[in-house]
């Protein structure tokens, strides 16, 4: 069989429609495709610079971290020291409960002396 320019095809017009919306339905697919992947790569594009601009510290920024790590140093150095008076509150109010006890105990001393010297 020779093909030429010349040669005719039949076909039926069914087969003929069904292939020209394969076609159209094809290049619509590959359209769309196309689109969603730009879309995609351009909010991907975005992001990365977005991403990038919020990267970079200004001096503002540097500022207020060097403020928050001074202020968490002098949080610490607070939290050391009240805890630090805490204990010698404690250890305060145990000297005083004891100081409250030897004055009683010199005051029953005295009262005991006193009773001593005049019954003699």
């Amino acid at each position: 069989m020779k093909i030429s320019e010349n040669t005719n095809v039949a076909m039926p017009i069914k087969n003929m429609v069904g292939i020209i919306v394969a076609v159209a339905m094809g290049i619509f697919a590959y359209t769309e495709v196309t689109a969603r992947l730009t879309s995609l790569e351009t909010s991907r594009e975005l992001m990365n610079s977005d991403l990038l601009k919020k990267s970079e510290q200004t001096t503002t920024d540097k500022e207020q971290y060097l403020l928050l790590e001074d202020l968490y140093e002098t949080v610490e150095k607070h939290q050391e020291l009240l805890d630090k008076n805490i204990h010698t509150q404690v250890m305060l109010d145990h000297i005083e409960a004891q100081l409250k006890k030897a004055l009683e105990d010199i005051e029953d001393l005295k009262d005991k002396v006193r009773q001593n010297g005049t019954s003699h």
